[in-house]
């Protein structure tokens, strides 16, 4: 486990969330979108959605069939314009506008599950999290960290595998290595600096 923690420090030393935001709420409401969509298509998306809806209050108060129009691109687009405007109420009536730093009150928030709790915890408030998105689960099973894809059940067992600081970082980087060599079709077994510690490795 230390050799593959430090052979993805070396690979990726810099890595970090690729959704664009400039205000907590809006890291929120990114991942509440990214859902089965990508983070490139949210960050387009998310540019006319504030423009239209720049704060938390007037998101709360919007026409939920605006909201729809404008995250259509992302799929799934009426439940995640619900999720928005009931999201931003609930952060009003119940945070003072600010997203909360626990995962029951994460929780607690419309639309948000446990990956995008955890995500919220490291990113905006440093602490330990295991961020089990598509790309987390299928890297820790090919990598053989665990043997199962239920989201709950990896993020259980990284946590326990993975020190407190390195969760996170972690995390982003197998989604980086996830999206440039191992792929969920094609991987690029023949270019993966991990081959020799993987046993999943199929050389071509």
């Amino acid at each position: 486990m230390q050799k593959l923690i430090e052979r993805l420090k070396n690979l990726y030393p810099s890595p970090e969330c690729t959704l664009v935001y400039d205000r907590d709420w809006k890291l929120l409401f990114g991942a509440r979108l990214a859902a089965q969509c990508t983070d490139e298509r949210v960050n387009k998306v998310s540019v006319f959605l504030y423009e239209r809806f720049p704060y938390l209050e007037s998101i709360a108060s919007a026409d939920i069939a605006e909201i729809e129009e404008i995250v259509r691109p992302c799929g799934f687009y009426r439940q995640k314009a619900r999720d928005l405007v009931f999201g931003a109420v609930k952060l009003l009536k119940n945070f003072d506008g600010k997203v909360p730093d626990t995962m029951e009150d994460l929780l607690s928030i419309p639309g948000v599950g446990r990956k995008t709790a955890n995500l919220m915890l490291g990113e905006l408030f440093g602490k330990p999290a295991v961020v089990a998105d598509t790309h987390c689960i299928r890297l820790s099973n090919r990598l053989g960290l665990c043997k199962t894809k239920d989201p709950v059940k990896v993020e259980n067992i990284l946590r326990k595998k993975i020190p407190p600081n390195e969760q996170l970082l972690f995390c982003h980087r197998l989604v980086q290595h996830g999206r440039e060599v191992c792929h969920a079709r094609n991987p690029v077994c023949g270019k993966c600096s991990l081959a020799d510690i993987c046993p999943s490795y199929r050389p071509i």
